[in-house]
């Protein structure tokens, strides 16, 4: 009678705390999507919830509140960025942040310029600023940055080898089309790269700075609305080196 008592006591809790997740959820009133309330993801060993301001009357009162910057630098980004990269907005970031981020398949690059990362960043993001992707194919930093994405450097590949993956690259047979004289992306991770927003340049240029290394199209997404539109919809923003996840204004 004890283990009966015990384990409809057990179910009775189970049950109550169905419940009152439940009522947590449903007191989102700003959810992400109509059926995710948050995503918790990991950003660098510390467990960040994404949610969006639930304050239905707040506004951006910073630099990202502006209507309009000095063209050039800062013009409008085409929709497509180069030919194989798809283009994703924010539900998509949020899918890619639950699967590939959390199997270790994928990263979510924020390609700023260190000055602009210390402002602020996307949880789950890491920072390899465009400058470290376009500094030249010997360049120390862009090989520590292809390596970060799971690239691998080539030793001496002969001329009879190369002659062989070139033709069956030609066929897509034997994932020949992953691979280049100096790398083999084959294992190279499915990868993200935004910037500031629409009018900003810096993921743009990483990205094809990544394409004339030989980093596979089909691999790489732009998350073109960036900082932009992250902070436009209230999402959560952490600061680096900062000891509290903020969602800022």
């Amino acid at each position: 009678m004890k283990q009966l008592i015990t384990a409809a006591s057990a179910v009775t809790l189970l049950i109550l705390a169905g419940f009152i997740g439940s009522a947590n959820a449903a007191a989102i009133d700003v959810k992400l999507t109509d059926y995710l309330a948050y995503i918790d993801v990991d950003h660098n060993g510390d467990q960040v919830r994404i949610q969006r301001i639930q304050d239905v009357d707040h506004k951006l009162d910073d630099g990202f509140a502006k209507t309009s910057r000095k063209c050039p630098p800062f013009c409008v980004q085409p929709m497509k960025v180069a030919p194989g990269v798809i283009t994703v907005g924010e539900a998509e970031i949020f899918r890619f942040m639950d699967r590939e981020l959390v199997s270790g398949n994928g990263l979510i690059v924020d390609a700023r310029t260190p000055s602009w990362y210390k402002k602020g960043t996307i949880p789950g993001s890491i920072n390899i600023p465009f400058t470290e992707f376009v500094a030249g194919e010997e360049a120390p930093e862009t090989i520590k940055a292809l390596e970060t994405l799971g690239a691998v450097r080539r030793g001496e590949v002969g001329w009879f080898t190369r002659s062989f993956e070139k033709l069956m690259a030609k066929l897509g047979l034997f994932g020949a089309d992953q691979k280049t004289d100096t790398w083999d992306f084959s294992d190279a991770k499915q990868v993200v790269f935004w910037c500031n927003g629409p009018w900003c340049g810096q993921s743009p240029r990483a990205i094809k700075g990544l394409l004339e290394q030989g980093f596979p199209a089909e691999k790489i997404a732009y998350y073109r609305g960036g900082m932009q539109m992250w902070k436009i919809l209230g999402l959560t923003v952490v600061v680096p080196d900062s000891p509290e996840s903020v969602a800022m204004k």
